[in-house]
């Protein structure tokens, strides 16, 4: 989910010119599911099916396979992955495209229809591997959490993706749709809407009073229009209900130290500082930044730290690998590359990773042989 940081964001935003008002969508609309795709919820989940096992098997054949709704319509696309797409639920179906949000939400809405137990799962932290080089480092993450028969599973639009050590829990309707209003005023408001994303993070905010990033998001925009008070408030609303948000530490401290108070954005600075320290997801962001440096030793240095913090993460271990090998010290490569194998999630990641160390092997046997 978005939580911005305010500097940033300050040089990146232009104030639109007057704008036509934005109806933020209600609760009801958000969740409504077309009729048209509520028919063919019962016409090709529910009808066919007697186990909730079936319905939730058609159920994600009707929402990832394309297929025609009759024999005289054309195939729907396929559904698509697109970060900026916060829609309710009925526009991402006739889009066919979704960010985490928008598809949890509309996975939720379709199983709770065909009779099956579903609910919204936040994950504070996520890492998302893009390709070979893509690698994300999100705030906040959201997927769908589904009870079948007394066993849980978590289904997530996003397959290349490393949650944090506490994984996804359990959130209410109201935080989901916290999350909903507060990704789509900052989506407006990084489109210069400010009156538009005032309205939405306030919505935010009605939903779910600590909603900790709409009140940072709050924060930015009143930075944005020049009301420091009304900033700083924000920025300490969201910190009493999360002292370790990075984005409001940073938002804050950059403020504190543009109107002179350099005591206080010390100590904020000092916070977040101590926060990164303990985070492995940004230490692993910074050795990939190293690594694309060619700063071996800083990569090294940095993804060393992630292990520490995170040792059953494969994804840490393969990077540290990779840093080793770059550097020329195959013998720790190696090492890594075999704790990456074992912790590898699945067969194909682990053949991956066998396949590399095999490469790795003979590379290293060769070089022996000089």
């Amino acid at each position: 989910m978005i939580a911005w940081n305010a500097f940033a964001l300050l040089a990146a935003i232009t104030l639109a010119p007057p704008e036509a008002p934005v109806a933020p969508p209600t609760p009801e609309q958000i969740m409504a599911i077309p009729p048209a795709l509520k028919q063919r919820v019962r016409d090709e989940v529910i009808t066919p099916s007697l186990s909730p096992e079936q319905r939730l098997h058609r159920l994600v054949e009707l929402v990832f396979q394309p297929r025609a709704a009759d024999a005289n319509a054309s195939l729907d696309p396929a559904l698509r992955y697109d970060t900026a797409a916060t829609l309710t639920v009925a526009e991402a179906w006739a889009q066919r495209r979704a960010n985490c949000l928008s598809f949890t939400l509309l996975f939720v809405a379709l199983a709770r229809e065909a009779g099956i137990d579903a609910e919204v799962q936040e994950v504070g932290r996520v890492v998302s591997w893009y390709q070979e080089q893509g690698v994300v480092y999100n705030a906040g993450h959201v997927n769908v959490g589904l009870r079948v028969n007394g066993r849980s599973a978590t289904l997530d639009l996003d397959q290349n993706v490393l949650y944090d050590r506490r994984g996804p829990r359990p959130v209410s309707d109201q935080r989901a749709l916290a999350h909903f209003y507060n990704n789509r005023g900052a989506e407006l408001l990084a489109a210069g809407q400010v009156a538009a994303a005032r309205a939405h993070f306030r919505l935010a905010l009605e939903q779910e009073g600590r909603f900790a990033p709409a009140w940072n998001n709050l924060g930015v925009l009143e930075t944005r229009l020049g009301d420091t008070t009304a900033a700083l408030a924000a920025f300490d609303k969201a910190l009493a209900i999360d002292p370790d948000l990075p984005s409001t530490l940073s938002n804050a401290g950059a403020l504190y130290l543009r109107i002179g108070d350099t005591q206080r954005a010390a100590r904020l600075d000092a916070r977040l500082r101590r926060e990164y320290q303990h985070d492995p997801f940004y230490q692993f962001m910074q050795g990939v930044d190293a690594e694309r440096r060619a700063d071996y030793p800083a990569a090294i240095h940095y993804y060393r730290h992630a292990v520490r913090l995170y040792a059953s993460a494969h994804q840490f271990h393969f990077g540290l690998a990779r840093a080793y090998s770059l550097s020329g010290d195959n013998r720790r490569a190696l090492r890594e590359l075999e704790r990456a194998r074992a912790l590898g999630g699945s067969d194909s990641q682990r053949a991956i990773y066998q396949a590399k160390l095999d490469t790795l092997r003979r590379l290293s046997a060769r070089h022996a042989g000089h």
